[in-house]
């Protein structure tokens, strides 16, 4: 498929009105919006601002580009903006934004559409094609260089490359797999052309594995790239020199990759990491493990705990066909979040503990651990097992476990190489976790059940305590690994039927970002015209629970900003247990708060909650912040 396919008359303006980041991007979806592109241009907007939320696609060399998949999208299409004044879009270099083209890729976008999105950020790293496109006088010129540099690309592929003797290996990947992914691949690879080097590279987009490298490129290899900000497959590089960095590294600093890579400054991979380097074993430590199992299990906590919350506008025994609450619909939504999606999710945090230490194998006996934990208590009354802290247990016993069996196995013989994966390590880690599972939990359940009693025996001033602690742990790191381990607690506490501490953590979570927006919107001489922007951005990120809205400014001025965040997020903390708020729905915002336990009456008081926490944030940081100078 053709980029002009997706690029036409109707999706380009050449002189964009929008004079700030936001207001182009408004401008460019109002334009996809207009010309039917979008089934629904909010949802899309949201797509749209959440992608930029991870980091700005302001991508240097006065180019950005914005870019969504998104169910939003009617129609794969791209809409191009120009500006000739340039527009302050946060790029990485720092430099104002002339050439803008918004990719809006649907959910069920097929490959040919993928490749053509893809294919045209390879082609802006052409600084020739840029030049055309920012000196066109009108739009049938855009349109005459792109098919020109398509045609022009496609005649240097039919030509043929020597693909042989390679020596120089990469694999790019972001997670989107739009853009980024391919600029990556272009940059090095045109960068190594101009090195006289040749190189072979594997990208991982949204299409799937293309130039897929082959056990002889790596066996031939003689050192290897891999430029991503998402999972790739690494256990095939074992042993040979491997760099690892960013996606956005090989896009700005290709030359100094590949001049690392052509003298071999790079660590040798283990795939099991025991003697491996220190970058590898930063990357796969306990806090890598522990966020891969409840990233994956997000979704059955979040999408449950909203379902059995939504079954109580029927009432709170309206499950029980006893009950003259009882309602056939309302007992369905209870079953489906409470008897199954909340069952898997002590299974499905251990299994991907499990699997990120062991990949693959690691997985089964990581979910048969998971539902020991959950199963098998032992305990007269405790029909919930371990619950959380049996399924953690359970996960890294797993991993470990089968980490130690692959290191015995590998002296089987050669022959017996396929049986492994399909019978010696599914076989010998299950029967191993599952009967030390079986062993410990008995003790693990009376463990969890005595701190789960002393937790909800906690009143008064301890309560209060606990919640400044937890919203104090929220605003610490904006999400990284204190955040995590408050957020974890939560829905461990969730789990074990104790609903304050996940509403007391979501509270909390909202005030940084809903906070520093006040104070951008009141305090506006303390803020630079790129974080008042910014600022609008987080009353939405704030609202949907999105406590790293707040990075940006945190970076920016932490000294300051994180003092006012911490405040703020610890007497939301405070305020949510003192008004024994309780909460059914790990995620969501302020779209749950109405399912909050209490009625309107603990809804109001969860809403002032939030609110009197972002006022002082708001407050602090206009005190704190000093003047910008005009």
């Amino acid at each position: 498929m053709k980029i002009t396919e997706l690029l036409g008359d109707d999706t380009i303006l050449l002189d964009l009105q929008a004079n700030t980041k936001e207001a182009v991007l408004n401008e460019l979806i109002d334009q996809l919006n207009k010309t039917g592109k979008l089934i629904d241009k909010q949802a899309f907007h949201k797509d749209i601002f959440a992608r930029e939320a991870q980091s700005t696609t302001g991508i240097g060399e006065g180019i950005a580009i914005p870019h969504a998949k998104s169910s939003a999208v009617k129609t794969p299409a791209i809409v191009f903006g120009r500006s000739l004044s340039g527009i302050d879009y946060n790029s990485l270099d720092g430099e104002p934004a002339h050439l803008f083209f918004m990719i809006a890729a649907s959910d069920g976008a097929n490959n040919e559409h993928l490749e053509a999105l893809s294919r045209l950020s390879t082609f802006l790293m052409d600084e020739t094609f840029r030049t055309k496109l920012y000196e066109a006088a009108d739009i049938s010129q855009v349109l005459q260089a792109i098919s020109k540099k398509e045609l022009d690309v496609d005649e240097e592929s039919n030509k043929g490359t020597n693909s042989t003797n390679q020596q120089l290996l990469a694999v790019t990947a972001c997670p989107t797999g739009i853009a980024h992914t391919y600029m990556a691949a272009e940059k090095l690879s045109e960068t190594a052309k101009d090195m006289g080097t040749s190189i072979k590279i594997e990208t991982n987009g949204s299409g799937g594995v293309k130039n897929q490298l082959t056990k002889q490129d790596i066996e031939a290899a003689d050192a290897i790239i891999v430029a991503a900000d998402t999972k790739v497959e690494m256990a095939r590089f074992h042993g040979k020199p491997v760099i690892q960095v960013p996606v956005g590294k090989a896009i700005h600093e290709a030359e100094d990759l590949l001049k690392r890579a052509i003298q071999k400054e790079a660590p040798i991979y283990q795939e099991a990491h025991s003697n491996g380097s220190k970058e590898k074993e930063g990357k796969n430590g306990f806090y890598k493990h522990l966020m891969n199992g409840v990233s994956n299990m997000l979704p059955f906590v979040v999408g449950g705990g909203i379902l059995i919350a939504l079954s109580f506008f029927w009432g709170v025994e309206s499950s029980n066909p006893d009950s003259d609450q009882y309602n056939v619909f309302a007992a369905m939504l209870n079953e489906i979040g409470g008897g199954k999606a909340f069952f898997l999710m002590v299974p499905v945090l251990a299994g991907f503990i499990a699997s990120s230490i062991a990949d693959r194998p690691g997985f089964a006996p990581g979910m048969i651990g998971g539902l020991i934990a959950v199963t098998v208590s032992g305990v007269e009354g405790a029909d919930g097992g371990s619950g959380f802290l049996g399924g953690l247990i359970a996960g890294f016993l797993a991993g470990y476990i089968t980490l130690l069996i692959k290191k015995i196995l590998s002296r089987l013989p050669e022959a017996l190489e396929g049986l492994k994966p399909v019978l010696f390590y599914p076989l010998i880690s299950i029967a191993v976790t599952g009967l030390i599972m079986m062993t410990i939990n008995p003790p693990l359940t009376q463990v969890y059940t005595s701190i789960s009693s002393f937790l909800e025996g906690m009143g008064g001033t301890n309560q209060i305590l606990a919640g400044l602690l937890l919203g104090t742990m929220m605003a610490f790191d904006l999400g990284g690994p204190v955040n995590k381990a408050a957020y974890t607690f939560g829905i461990a506490m969730l789990d074990a039927g104790n609903y304050s501490f996940i509403a007391t953590v979501m509270a909390a979570g909202m005030v940084p970002p809903l906070g520093m927006a006040l104070a951008t919107t009141f305090f506006k001489n303390r803020f630079t015209q790129t974080e008042r922007e910014a600022g609008k951005t987080s009353y939405v990120l704030g609202a949907c629970f999105i406590t790293e809205g707040v990075i940006p400014f945190a970076a920016a001025d932490p000294a300051r900003v994180i003092p006012s965040v911490m405040t703020g997020a610890a007497i939301t903390g405070g305020l949510t247990m003192l008004f024994d708020i309780g909460l059914r729905a790990p995620h969501g915002g302020i779209f749950v708060i109405g399912l909050v336990e209490g009625g309107v009456s603990s809804a109001l008081l969860y809403g002032l909650a939030i609110i009197i926490g972002a006022i002082v944030t708001a407050l602090l940081a206009g005190v704190l912040k000093k003047k910008i100078e005009a």
